[in-house]
């Protein structure tokens, strides 16, 4: 049926008062919902919470593994955003959009924002102690079941050659992840040059890709990554920061079996702690996505090869239990690698100390400190405020967020 051309004027206006709505509420609500962004270089008052958060830390073993190389395809290096993130014809993706790009410290001004980001990367790395390293993703495109690259269905594309060649200019800070639809016809081929070239892992958010860990499809694929002996970093749980078109909850850690038993080395992101996804051992029943994650851990046979990185679990929309939890279990401390998710830790209104404090999970003496120091710094922040998570006397150690061992290859 055709809309009456009035309702269509009229979904039309409410659709862009809705976006202007959006984009003013970010911009006119400062500081509770924009970071500042101060210069990482400034210094702070002196903070004994701070010179804590390095003790028994090597700062050269310190490589987050979970940074979004991001921006809005400004520049000639092929990054990809959909047009929806940039329409107020979808009022909550632009005004996403405008979270992201502040929380990466760069203005709106077209034309800048790519470079920006960059920019503000290196300047964050740097102004930690000397050693520390990003690992940046690069993201493939949504591909069809016929392997078939569909950019209509991409939420944003950040190609394997743009992360490569930003770790080869800023070797002191930058490492790369890529990013290989496992559907692809050359997806081998593809996996291998990575591997040549430097890459660290491999990157998959299932759910906006379009990738089933658990199909036959994915076994040639799983198997070059164990004989190349890369990781494989993907989305666990529910998905919320990217729009997924699946209509199969593809983050279900129990889809990830088929690849620890093809030897893979496979990162669960987040540790898989948002969520619930069908437990397929009691069809029909549904259990937390955390909970399915600790199912696998507890596999004696994958206990060499299925590990979670902690990005993104002291979101607020994460239960404080699973941050409890996974500080009691010593026993998966080894296990456990850190990321920061970077640029979310710089959204303000998406990471609470006080909240965190509340539940017993920081020192109450922290929180002022830390709140100062993401205003300068959300990596640094990031890394300080799980630094100092505790809950009965237990913290993570210093291992969980030494990853170099385990992303470097050949002792490096």
């Amino acid at each position: 049926m055709t809309q009456h051309p009035r309702r269509r004027f009229l979904k039309g206006a409410i659709v862009t008062a809705l976006g202007a709505a959006t984009a003013a509420l970010i911009y006119n609500n400062r500081p509770f919902l924009l970071n500042p962004c101060l210069d990482p270089a400034m210094e702070m008052e002196e903070s004994a919470f701070l010179q804590k958060v390095w003790q028994g830390i090597d700062p050269a073993q310190v490589w987050d593994c979970h940074v979004h190389l991001a921006g809005v395809g400004d520049s000639a290096h092929g990054i990809y955003i959909s047009h929806k993130l940039q329409s107020l014809w979808h009022p909550i993706l632009y005004g996403q959009r405008l979270f992201y790009i502040n929380a990466g410290c760069v203005s709106n001004q077209p034309g800048t924002i790519d470079e920006n980001y960059v920019h503000r990367l290196v300047a964050l790395t740097r102004n930690m102690p000397a050693g520390c390293k990003l690992m940046l993703f690069a993201f493939d495109w949504f591909h069809d079941d016929n392997g078939r690259p569909l950019p209509e269905f991409s939420t944003f594309y950040v190609p394997d050659a743009y992360a490569r060649q930003l770790a080869l200019d800023y070797p002191d800070v930058f490492e790369w992840v890529a990013s290989v639809h496992p559907y692809a016809p050359d997806a081998i081929e593809r996996l291998e040059r990575a591997a040549a070239e430097g890459a660290r892992a491999i990157k998959w958010l299932p759910a906006a890709q379009n990738i089933d860990p658990a199909s036959p499809r994915c076994d040639a694929f799983y198997a070059a990554l164990a004989r190349l002996d890369l990781p494989l970093i993907t989305h666990g749980g529910e998905e919320k920061a990217v729009q997924s078109v699946s209509l199969i909850p593809l983050g279900n850690p129990l889809r990830l079996r088929r690849a620890l038993d093809a030897g893979v080395r496979v990162v669960v992101a987040h540790c898989a702690s948002s969520g619930t996804d069908e437990d397929f051992d009691k069809p029909g029943t549904k259990k937390r996505s955390f909970d399915l994650f600790a199912r696998l851990m507890e596999k004696e046979e994958w206990k060499e090869n299925l590990f979670g990185d902690i990005s993104a679990i002291v979101l607020r929309n994460r239960k404080p239990e699973i941050i409890k939890t996974l500080l009691e279990r010593e026993d998966w401390h080894g296990r456990l690698l850190n990321g920061s998710d970077y640029p979310l830790p710089g959204i303000l209104p998406l990471i609470s100390p006080s909240y965190l404090a509340r539940h017993g999970l920081l020192p109450k003496e922290a929180v002022a400190d830390l709140k100062a120091l993401r205003q300068k710094n959300a990596i640094y922040f990031d890394l300080a405020l799980k630094r100092s998570l505790t809950w009965q006397g237990k913290t993570f150690p210093p291992q969980v967020f030494e990853t170099r061992a385990f992303f470097g290859r050949g002792g490096e």
